[in-house]
């Protein structure tokens, strides 16, 4: 340790700035967290809308759980639901790449012996069109109670209609 007689210029510049206050001044600065309150956050909630037409499933899906969560926002704190609503339209005509459209299966199973179902993504896109995304999405948010309230935010339509024009919806560009 240095003695007060030992002092070179530089340590003695950095005293002076620490003493009036400087910018480069040695003091400890308090960071502060903005944690976003529920209430503030479901005021400032709003409506998008993403056309899934000729889109690959997993941008679609990506985009989808970034703009339910939050974290598209300046305001996006983990354990509170920050998100918006979003809809998707066209679902129906979603795509996948390669060989995925045959070989991809969604499974579920009742819990009894010989009760594991599954359907392939073609023949899911065939009966429920919104399966797919829907997996897609829920997959991608936290397992636990807000993803389970995130994911009723997610409206999903095969076709080109939906009945939420009287939210006014913003269309997202992939």
């Amino acid at each position: 340790m240095r003695s007060s007689k030992t002092l070179t210029a530089r340590d003695s510049a950095t005293r002076k700035r620490a003493l009036s206050g400087g910018p480069s001044a040695r003091t400890e600065v308090l960071m502060r967290t903005f944690v976003e309150k529920p209430a503030a956050a479901l005021a400032t909630r709003k409506w998008w809308v993403i056309d899934a037409s000729n889109q690959p499933l997993g941008r679609v899906a990506t985009r989808v759980a970034t703009i339910l969560r939050g974290k598209n926002k300046v305001t996006f704190t983990p354990h509170v639901d920050t998100g918006d609503f979003v809809i998707i339209i066209n679902a129906a005509k979603v795509k996948l790449t390669g060989r995925k459209p045959v070989q991809k299966h969604y499974y579920r199973y009742s819990g009894f012996p010989g009760g594991l179902k599954s359907i392939s993504f073609e023949g899911a896109l065939k009966k429920h069109p919104e399966l797919p995304l829907q997996q897609a999405v829920k997959g991608m948010l936290p397992k636990n109670v807000l993803g389970r309230q995130l994911i009723t935010k997610l409206k999903i339509y095969a076709s080109a209609q939906h009945p939420h024009e009287a939210q006014r919806p913003e269309v997202v560009t992939l």
